[in-house]
């Protein structure tokens, strides 16, 4: 099939890959014009494990290709708009000005009522009530709108893509429209469904909903352990041996129990504000008041880790060598949005400490980007002659780190563990100071 990616951000880009490798023409469309020659080079503009093959292969093969011109979207049978719905500057809703360009452009290009069905099929994560909208507006032409949420998981973007655990589509109310698009997604994803991947139809409003209330539920499950990491630090409990017994109960189950400095990254903290936001606006803000202390709670955390590498080196950090492992909001991403590490480094740097920062992705795009921040190349290097380390992102070399070794470099051997991943006996019998975040 011939279908078009508007939008060609780390949703977009990933999706319109991954549907040239199951076998359809694809071209994305992206206003960024520096993008989009990097795309069509073959090469990645950000850091996701297995995207580059998927990205080259397909360009190579030319089923794949990128442009600024939405004229060259002309002639698809399916549009899939991935644009981004960021946080409006000073509030919790989101901003919708990219949807609006994407669809506005789309209703330019589009053939009228009559003619061959398109597809439009809504891949952004957006407000409640914002596909009805939308569907009101390609009512003047042959468009149908489908909405099918996306879910990915960075660092497993390529996978989640082409081997989801659910498919999605939120349909149009008319019988005889939600057969037609119905049929026209099922071609596009026929190869996954005939891997017996479970589909799912619903109303708009439920697939806008999935998605939000699948990232509200998350970022709820981070924040409650994170909350009884408080209450074990007060009462000498350890958070890690209490979410290991609480998560062997298959009701609650152990992911997204590890306590630490919270949640970052470009979806789950604007989300959930979005959520709130929206809810207000349809007068039912009290159902989602707690996910405002879901916010507060994850904020704390970044405090509490500033504070704790504050307590570590004798109550003050102006004049101390802090090296930071970990920039990205998460391992096997290069993606700084919202990052809790990368903001507990500002926080110490404003403190009056030198703060010498590593990440194995994120790193060189930070030495493009802050010219004010010391970067190295590795744990190592960072941490030569520190005063205190702090480990804010898991990335698997530092959580495989030889403390006696690393050891060797520091001024004095202290280390916070801001996402419990490390052994503390290990550091321990290492000559460490060891300090995890809810943990004795």
């Amino acid at each position: 099939m011939r279908i078009s990616v508007i939008g060609c951000g780390y949703l977009g880009a990933v999706h319109a890959a991954c549907m040239a490798e199951l076998g359809h023409e694809v071209v994305g469309i992206d206003v960024d014009s520096g993008k989009v020659e990097q795309l069509n080079s073959g090469t990645a503009p950000f850091h996701e494990p297995g995207f580059d093959a998927v990205l080259a292969r397909n360009v190579r093969n030319g089923r794949l290709r990128f442009s600024t011109s939405f004229e060259d979207a002309r002639g698809a049978s399916v549009h899939f708009i991935g644009v981004g719905t960021p946080q409006v500057a000073g509030g919790y809703a989101a901003d919708l000005t990219y949807v609006d360009a994407a669809v506005d452009s789309l209703v330019s290009i589009l053939p009228p009522p009559g003619e061959a069905t398109v597809l439009v099929v809504g891949k952004s994560t957006v407000p409640v009530g914002t596909a009805s909208a939308l569907a009101e507006r390609l009512a003047s032409t042959a468009g149908i709108l489908v909405w099918n949420p996306e879910f990915l998981r960075e660092g497993f973007a390529v996978k989640d893509t082409l081997s989801p655990d659910r498919i999605v589509y939120g349909l149009p109310q008319d019988e005889a429209s939600a057969t037609t698009a119905t049929a026209a997604l099922d071609s596009v994803y026929s190869s996954l469904l005939d891997l017996g991947i479970t589909r799912l139809t619903t109303d708009y409003a439920t697939a806008e909903l999935v998605k939000v209330a699948a990232n509200s539920f998350l970022a709820t499950k981070i924040s409650f352990i994170n909350a009884m990491a408080e209450l074990c630090e007060a009462t000498g409990a350890d958070v890690t041996q209490l979410a290991h017994a609480i998560g062997m109960d298959d009701r609650i189950g152990p992911k997204f129990l590890r306590a630490g400095i919270g949640f970052g990254g470009g979806c789950l903290p604007k989300d959930i504000r979005a959520f709130i936001a929206r809810a207000e606006e349809l007068g039912v803000g009290d159902a989602l008041a707690f996910l405002r202390e879901v916010d507060a709670i994850n904020d704390r955390r970044r405090d509490r880790v500033v504070a704790l590498a504050r307590e570590v080196v004798g109550g003050s950090l102006s004049g101390r060598h802090v090296a930071i492992l970990g920039a990205a909001f998460k391992p096997d991403s290069d993606d700084m949005r919202n990052s809790p590490a990368l903001d507990a480094a500002d926080r110490i740097a404003s403190e009056g400490a030198r703060v010498v920062v590593t990440d194995p992705a994120a790193g060189p795009v930070l030495a493009r980007q802050r010219q004010d921040l010391e970067i190295a190349e590795d744990a190592f290097a960072a941490s030569a002659g520190a005063d205190v380390v702090l480990l804010l992102t898991e990335w698997r070399q530092f959580r495989e780190l030889d403390p006696v070794a690393l050891g060797e470099t520091v001024r004095a051997r202290v280390i916070v563990d801001g996402r419990n991943v490390l052994d503390p006996a290990a550091w321990r019998a290492a000559g460490w100071t060891y300090r995890g975040m809810g943990r004795p």
